[in-house]
């Protein structure tokens, strides 16, 4: 009977590569929004904000670390032969459209409420993604769960914004 050495357990460089590739590359997509446009702007610092607005730096950071775990849960999905596999990265390209057209539509745009549409849209494609997640591999789909939370509390903070605004 043969043993497994550490060796075998090892992960296969090429996977390990390709899944640095998506995360790159969510990286790269969800951040090019920012570049644009930006929080900086003298308009959005003269908006009313809520008492539980976050620190700047939050929102960087989280952004960060949830694009980290959506490539991850993508690369997941991608590499998996389930049924339902291409529904899924659709809605999750889907998805990343309109995390992207948020930061225009809400800073360039100057428009929270147009800001808010986005995110309750996007609110919906995420949930829609995890399900269909959950259908190829339900790791990615769980590796989606701190994104919705963060789009659930982005999408009241754009509602306060708006609300306090308006």
């Amino acid at each position: 009977m043969a043993t497994r050495t550490s060796e075998s357990r090892l992960p296969d460089p090429g996977s390990v590569l390709r899944a640095i590739g998506f995360v790159v590359l969510v990286n790269v997509v969800g951040g090019v929004p920012g570049i644009l446009s930006s929080p900086d702007s003298a308009w959005f610092r003269s908006l009313e904000k809520p008492a539980f607005y976050p620190p700047e730096l939050a929102f960087p950071v989280a952004w960060t670390l949830l694009f980290v775990l959506m490539g991850l849960a993508l690369w997941l999905v991608w590499r998996s032969d389930a049924d339902g596999r291409r529904l899924a990265i659709g809605l999750f390209a889907l998805q990343m459209v309109f995390n992207v057209a948020w930061t225009p539509a809400f800073f360039s745009l100057e428009a929270p409420l147009v800001g808010l549409a986005v995110i309750l849209m996007l609110w919906v494609l995420v949930a829609a993604t995890i399900g269909s997640f959950r259908r190829v591999d339900r790791r990615a789909a769980a590796l989606l769960v701190p994104y919705i939370a963060w789009v659930t509390f982005a999408a009241v903070l754009n509602f306060e914004i708006w609300r306090l605004n308006a």
